[in-house]
């Protein structure tokens, strides 16, 4: 036996850090109230079942969701997935992860697959600098996933001790808040997200920002709501596995900014970067799934079911005018 390995088995045993229990308060939602699932339809493609539904939201109104399952009885592992909010993609909703949820079902994984509050119908902006709106969207869609968890792990064909979460973009920080609040998911793939306030803070973009909404404003603010900072609770996810995946090809994401994220994520944790733009690429796509069969237990996919999975276009930037 490694010495590395052998202090890595001693880290293991001993007691983890507590989590700040006033901060995860503000995360807390009934978790007896009715989950209230209603299906819209239902496609078949293959041996997958691919539901469209939606359940009551603890933030109100309700969360549309996609529903992958395989045929068969399971016990099955399950994946939740938060997509990114792209502008100029199609993609930037459930619809993002859809075709690999479904090469993916074969290997044994039932799904579910939300539309964040901001992709919602009837979502309405509001564009006033530091606003309390922004702190309810924040909140939402990580109250709203444990909701997900909820409804899969109530499913008989779920197995209680695989669920695992993958997140792009906004909702890798959905899933860094929900690596140190819930502790029913084994594994997370945090895909190309800022993932503690105090690394953004220190950037040339945030002091910029911080100068044109005001000093005083800023500083308000973000006393205020100390508790929101995802790096506060990624650095608890201990003992789940965090698998972090970063595009080398980002203005503000760069490579030197990305290990400064990963540093604030508690062990153990995988990093890769990848040459690649925000939207990442087939290979990130093949390390994901591999993760996810290690970590879960799944039954091997065939390399070609993987690489059917269309690559995710990355939109051009806007124009400064725009």
């Amino acid at each position: 036996m490694s010495i590395a390995f052998a202090v890595a088995l001693l880290l293991l045993r001993l007691p983890l850090p507590a989590q700040d229990a006033e901060m995860v308060r503000h995360f807390d939602y009934d978790q007896k109230a009715l989950l209230d699932m209603q299906e819209a339809g239902v496609q078949k493609r293959g041996d997958v079942y691919v539901h469209d539904i939606s359940y009551a939201s603890p933030g109100g109104g309700r969360v549309p969701a996609y529903l992958a399952a395989p045929s068969g009885k399971g016990p099955f592992a399950a994946v939740i997935w938060g997509h990114w909010y792209m502008e100029g993609s199609e993609f930037r909703n459930r619809k993002e992860f859809l075709a690999e949820t479904v090469a993916l079902a074969p290997a044994g994984v039932v799904s579910l697959l939300i539309d964040g509050p901001i992709a919602r119908p009837g979502y309405v902006e509001d564009r006033t600098p530091l606003n309390e709106k922004q702190v309810k969207d924040r909140v939402q869609p990580i109250v709203d996933i444990r909701r997900g968890a909820d409804l899969l792990l109530a499913r008989a064909d779920v197995d209680a001790h695989r669920l695992a979460y993958v997140g792009h973009s906004y909702n890798a920080e959905t899933g860094a808040f929900l690596s140190g609040i819930d502790r029913r998911f084994k594994a997370f793939v945090l895909m190309a997200g800022a993932l503690s306030n105090e690394v953004t803070l220190r950037s040339k973009e945030s002091r910029e920002y911080r100068q044109k909404v005001g000093g005083e404003k800023f500083d308000a603010f973000f006393a205020r709501h100390v508790w929101l900072d995802p790096g506060k609770y990624v650095s608890h996810a201990a003992r789940a596995v965090v698998f972090l995946q970063y595009a080398s090809q980002e203005t503000f994401l760069t490579p030197e900014r990305d290990r400064e994220y990963a540093a604030a994520v508690s062990e153990p944790k995988r990093l890769k970067l990848y040459d690649a733009a925000h939207a990442l690429n087939a290979e990130a796509r093949v390390d994901r799934v591999a993760f996810l069969t290690e970590q879960l237990k799944l039954k091997p996919l065939a390399p070609e079911a993987i690489a059917a999975v269309p690559d995710l276009i990355q939109p051009p930037e806007p124009k400064q005018n725009e």
